[in-house]
């Protein structure tokens, strides 16, 4: 097939060399000049022969919606859109009812495979009609990997991303496992080698994974992660799966908790704790740390020894 790329970053590059590693034509088209195949979108859509089709690959969002509503104008009926990017799948559905209204097809992609997907092929999770579907197969072959897992036509509009974003909420849940384990055994004076211990997980338990690989390879690289801060952003979609989560009155402690902890890595003093400690000061006189990194005696008895850190509360 002759296919147009919107963005040509790191995973939307690596797709588009794939794609060219396995027969079709790419024509690219990024913000950066030096990677760009052509100057503007409509040079894009000018060199692609009706029907066409065109993946964009941008930010989520504004870049996604502006990207959308500037091919509505510049494609025409029988085109089709492929939003492979980490859109909401609530943005697909307006996407898909804008473009329709021009007789523009629209298909939404989960992708999943990261730097490595250039080698080993990109899990798709796709949402769309299937008149659609079929005809970007050709496409959707080549870029997941190799044997008959690693792609699903989902649903509908939507599906795609609903289903990435799951996936995505998972994957949250299982990192903080990882990491809280991790922490467990470094605080032991137990077990001394820590990343052997995860290292010989990898074959033969109920854990082994990819995740666990990609941790035993930090611990390779650094084994005391002291080269890093314990700070973590999140992309949005652990959002999206607690809020979908809660407009469907489905309970996910774990992956919740996943995602407030990502919250609590940012904060440099926790604002929640300091009044945790100044409630219990106030009707217990619990020890407290002061702002100044000293600690502070108790309320109620002055001078006093900082008292044992398990105590009773109330």
């Amino acid at each position: 097939m002759r296919i147009g790329m919107i963005g040509l970053g790191k995973m939307g590059g690596n797709m588009a060399e794939r794609l060219r590693r396995g027969g079709h034509e790419v024509v690219g088209y990024d913000r950066d000049p030096s990677v760009s195949d052509v100057g503007s979108l409509k040079e894009l859509v000018d060199s692609l022969a009706a029907p066409r089709a065109v993946w964009v690959m941008v930010p989520a969002g504004a870049p996604t919606r502006s990207t959308v509503e500037q091919l509505r104008d510049l494609l025409s009926e029988g085109d089709v859109v492929i939003d492979g990017g980490n859109s909401h799948y609530l943005d697909d559905q307006r996407h898909a009812a804008d473009l329709g209204a021009h007789g523009i097809g629209f298909v939404d992609v989960g992708v999943s495979g990261g730097v490595w997907g250039l080698q080993n092929g990109y899990a798709l999770m796709v949402g769309g009609e299937d008149e659609h579907v079929r005809r970007l197969m050709p496409i959707f072959d080549t870029l997941k990997p190799e044997g008959e897992d690693g792609f699903v036509h989902a649903g509908r509009v939507g599906a795609g991303h609903f289903a990435k974003m799951v996936h995505n909420g998972i994957e949250y849940g299982m990192m903080q496992a990882f990491a809280e384990g991790w922490e467990l055994l470094e605080a032991s004076d137990v077990v001394s080698n820590v990343p052997e211990t995860f290292r010989s997980w990898r074959h033969g338990t109920v854990i082994q994974s990819w995740l666990l690989d990609l941790l035993v390879r930090a611990l390779e690289e650094d084994p005391d992660l002291a080269e890093l801060r314990g700070y973590a952003e999140d992309s949005g979609e652990g959002r999206w799966t607690v809020q979908a989560a809660v407009d469907h009155a489905v309970p996910l402690p774990a992956i919740t908790a996943a995602l407030y902890a990502r919250f609590a890595s940012r904060q440099a003093d926790s604002p929640a704790m300091k009044m945790v400690a100044a409630l219990r000061n106030q009707f217990g006189g619990h020890a407290v740390a002061s702002a100044e990194g000293g600690q502070a005696k108790g309320a109620d008895a002055p001078g006093a020894d900082v008292t044992p850190p398990v105590e009773a509360e109330g």
